[in-house]
């Protein structure tokens, strides 16, 4: 739940983009934000389509649905929901089925939130599934959400956390076939995907020193060389030179043991090597309430962690559970981010830290630790 007091002076904009209307996107939207509560907390602001939204309404019998048609974001509605209409034209939904107009209205969803985001008419966004088949063109040509908003925000990386309560799992390596998984997996890119974990982990979930640990590529995580010298030669390396900088990375651990076990639950963070390596544990332990995040972009992004689900569509029975925590979640992550600026700068003012983050007293470099108070 979110944690923060709410503010009805300023509340937060949460952009949430209508992904695939032929899955069960609308229908755990629509169950996600059926509380008025949750308006004394926050603006919701749907991209979409009013028409489908409206039949959903109509066809899941939430009939006190209300909402609020706009055609900017700026014009949203306090205690309201509303929703920027892409478009008026009739729509034909069909459940369960890729088709190339639920791509197209995907696409222009995400278009439109990112330019809102970039003007500062909403403040953080929610991306409902979208069928990556379906809305791959000349204009969407990427692997999923996560490099999308990589690169329309022009980062050099970013790295996509998988989070339930205490569990969060990153990846090295995202979507990307399995054959292609051991040529990516570098040293470089390895200590990248780190930092970035462990900076989200401090800046987005007041985690001032995060242990993470870090699994292996290959099974028993090579097995001292008999099972490939990937691990020793570049996974633990990398291990070794990010614990130098001064940061607690542990491994390379074996992954099923890891997961069989309960060593997973000793950490504040895991980083797998390639997507199912860490999205199967992560789904099977946590899919009904799972988030995917994207760390180390400027903005925060969330995501349901389950998919379009075309088999539950139109039959009222998907649980909204995963886009009310990706809500939840992003909500608490941007507060979180306002609490460690204003942090900074106020140890930056009092001389306890100087420019690049360093805190001048205890000799910790790019981290910090809470505030006394």
């Amino acid at each position: 739940m979110i944690s923060q007091k709410k503010n009805k002076e300023n509340k937060i904009r949460v952009g949430i983009t209508h992904g695939d209307l032929n899955g069960i996107n609308y229908e755990v939207i629509i169950k996600a934000l059926n509380d008025n509560r949750l308006l004394e907390m926050f603006t919701p602001v749907i991209y979409g389509l009013s028409k489908i939204l409206s039949y959903n309404r109509k066809n899941l019998n939430f009939n006190d649905f209300n909402y609020k048609i706009i055609r900017d974001a700026r014009q949203a509605y306090n205690q309201k929901i509303n929703i920027v209409n892409l478009s008026n034209d009739e729509i034909r939904i069909e459940y369960g089925k890729s088709t190339e107009a639920a791509g197209e209205f995907a696409y222009q969803a995400l278009e439109q939130a990112v330019k809102d985001l970039k003007d500062n008419k909403i403040d953080i966004v929610v991306t409902a599934p979208i069928n990556k088949a379906g809305i791959h063109s000349e204009k969407f040509n990427f692997p999923g959400h996560t490099e999308f908003f990589t690169k329309r925000f022009e980062c050099e990386d970013s790295l996509m956390l998988m989070v339930h309560d205490q569990l969060k799992i990153g990846v090295v390596t995202g979507h990307v076939p399995l054959r292609e998984v051991v040529p990516a997996v570098n040293h470089e890119l390895i200590t990248r995907k780190i930092k970035i974990l462990n900076d989200s982990l401090i800046r987005d979930f007041d985690i001032s020193r995060p242990k993470i640990a870090v699994l292996g590529i290959n099974p028993h995580a090579g097995d001292q060389g008999l099972i490939g010298d990937e691990d020793d030669h570049i996974v633990s390396a990398a291990v070794i030179s990010t614990k130098k900088s001064g940061l607690l990375v542990y491994g390379p651990f074996p992954a099923d043991g890891f997961f069989g076990s309960d060593e997973y639950t000793k950490y504040d963070a895991i980083l797998a090597m390639y997507h199912d390596q860490g999205l199967i544990p992560f789904k099977t332990l946590a899919f009904d309430a799972g988030v995917n995040f994207t760390a180390g972009l400027p903005v925060v992004r969330t995501s349901p962690a389950h998919g379009t689900a075309y088999d539950k569509a139109g039959r009222n029975i998907a649980s909204a559970k995963s886009m009310r925590e990706s809500i939840y979640l992003a909500v608490n992550i941007f507060r979180q981010r306002k609490s460690y600026e204003e942090m900074t700068k106020n140890r930056l003012r009092t001389g306890l830290m100087d420019e690049y983050g360093n805190n001048r007293h205890s000799g910790e470099t790019g981290e910090l630790k809470k505030a006394e108070d």
